[in-house]
């Protein structure tokens, strides 16, 4: 007589595949040690008699739950998506299940998080520290790898992140080569190691050509596409004449950069040029589209995850990896000498303030 489709085990569902019973369950746990067919033809058993495997028994026979945490600042913010999805395909190669928090930049929701983790017996968390998560990390001995520039506060974790220092080499190279050389800066706001890192480098930056901050236009902007397009607004009421450029803190200010310039009348690249950083996918499909600094955050995510493993794993290791930036190149950065109406545009624009 058939057994009820609950009571199937995994000695069953190895049976009715004609295997044995350890190939079955890596098969299912999807472990990469078997051959395709075999795996293919273990889990079609599986889906046809409605088999579901145990991963409560599985963890309490392997000291392992089969899950990670992941703690992002912003789900909706595309560049920590991607992080996302990095971190979840690379996972999904070892049959790792991903739990996604978003911390929304608060240290306290970022503390619920990791304590929930915690809790479920995750075997590890991957996070982007808006706080001093060191505590609950140590206190319970849970492997854990840094992602994003505050990574650097905590030296004894493995991290990994963009090089925004190169980043920011690269996007000034750019301005300085197409006749920007005092580009206007939107930056983050908030005490965010993003913010830092990316200053000083611009800092290091003018320093390495002779040149200085002084007088430089800095907008503090929250780093999204409204508050961008009001710090845009503000920098388009102080510039003076000439052609101007800017450089934002990311994307989503960038991207509020070029709606401020159409608010205000004027043409991007014609009168106003506008680089981003981040290289989220939104920037494509902006008019004109706008040229960025790209951070590898599908890498870093995928990176991240596969340093966990090794943690979990037991594998000594503290490493601090920082993955290159590349530019993509669009229409929203223009060449300082062919702007020749700019400075009428810009004066008309400050004369209205």
């Amino acid at each position: 007589m058939k057994k009820p489709r609950q009571s199937l085990t995994i000695v069953d569902i190895a049976q009715l595949a004609g295997v044995s019973k350890s190939t079955a369950s890596r098969a299912l746990s999807g472990a990469t040690n078997i051959s395709a067919e075999t795996r293919e033809r273990v889990h079609a058993v599986a889906e046809k008699h409605g088999y579901q495997r145990n991963h409560l028994a599985q963890s309490l026979r392997n000291g392992r739950s089969g899950m990670i945490g992941l703690i992002i600042p912003d789900i909706a913010n595309p560049f920590w998506a991607d992080v996302a999805r990095g971190a979840q395909d690379a996972a999904g190669q070892n049959g790792t299940i991903v739990l996604i928090f978003n911390s929304d930049w608060d240290p306290e929701r970022e503390r619920q998080h990791m304590r929930a983790l915690i809790k479920a017996r995750v075997d590890g968390v991957i996070v982007n520290p808006v706080h001093d998560i060191i505590d609950e990390v140590t206190r319970f001995d849970i492997p854990a790898v840094l992602i994003g520039s505050s990574a650097i506060r905590f030296p004894a974790l493995p991290s990994v992140g963009s090089d925004i220092v190169q980043g920011v080499r690269l996007g000034l190279d750019l301005l300085f080569a197409r006749g920007f050389t005092a580009p206007a800066i939107l930056l983050g706001q908030g005490p965010r190691q993003a913010r830092e890192t990316f200053i000083n480098a611009v800092g290091r930056y003018f320093q390495a050509h002779g040149r200085s901050l002084d007088g430089l236009i800095i907008e503090d902007s929250a780093y999204s596409v409204a508050a961008g397009r009001a710090a845009m607004a503000r920098v388009l009421h102080r510039a003076g004449t000439g052609p101007l450029a800017v450089f934002a803190n990311n994307d989503q200010m960038a991207l509020g950069a070029l709606l401020a310039v159409r608010d205000a009348g004027l043409r991007c690249p014609q009168d106003v040029s506008v680089l981003g950083i981040d290289g989220t996918p939104a920037g494509e499909f902006s008019e004109p589209g706008l040229t960025t600094v790209v951070k590898p955050a599908r890498q870093i995510g995928a990176r991240a995850m596969q340093l966990l493993e090794r943690a979990i794993a037991g594998e000594a290791g503290n490493d601090h990896v920082l993955l290159a930036c590349e530019l993509e190149l669009r229409g929203s950065l223009g060449v300082a000498s062919a702007v020749a109406a700019t400075g009428a545009a810009l004066a008309h624009v400050g004369n209205h303030a």
